[in-house]
């Protein structure tokens, strides 16, 4: 279970990346989309601009080289699409895929330390429930672009 979650957390970290839009058809840069995450951040956690000012240049830090991990899992993962893809590859493209998963949760722990250098360790933690709150209401917010139309009564038309 607490596998499972970690892969949530972790990927929730980064779909938003890949997927995130504004209107129809609009995706936001990553430029973009770090301003607007900064900002929902910087607010919703409370915290202030020098507190802002140190802490985000590590988070963004964190999030490159979770990125560059992240984007070895998949290149893992378009590997096993090959239909002559054996049994014994399948089980190396897994095992390493773990290998890379738990390098992430070290990772995370190695800057959590030094998160606490920074802010207080309650603001971490409120940061950890933003960032998904965020996260989540970017998803929603896609998922309702792709939903038809509803009408007055809220049925679908």
């Amino acid at each position: 279970m607490k596998k499972l979650i970690v892969l949530f957390v972790t990927m929730c970290n980064f779909v938003p990346l890949l997927w995130a839009t504004e209107g129809p058809n609009q995706h936001l840069s990553p430029d973009e989309f770090r301003t607007k995450q900064k900002a929902y951040i910087t607010e919703k956690a409370g915290l202030n601009k020098e507190e802002a000012a140190k802490f985000f240049p590590v988070y963004f830090e964190l999030q490159d080289r979770k990125k560059e991990l992240n984007d070895e899992v998949w290149n893992l993962l378009r590997k096993g699409k090959d239909e002559k893809t054996t049994e014994a590859q399948y089980d190396e493209i897994m095992g390493s895929v773990f290998d890379i998963r738990i390098s992430i949760n070290r990772l995370e722990k190695t800057y959590y330390e030094k998160f606490k250098k920074i802010l207080s360790v309650k603001k971490i933690y409120m940061i950890q429930r933003v960032e998904m709150r965020f996260n989540r209401e970017l998803l929603k917010g896609m998922q309702r672009k792709n939903e038809p139309p509803r009408n007055h009564e809220g049925k679908k038309k």
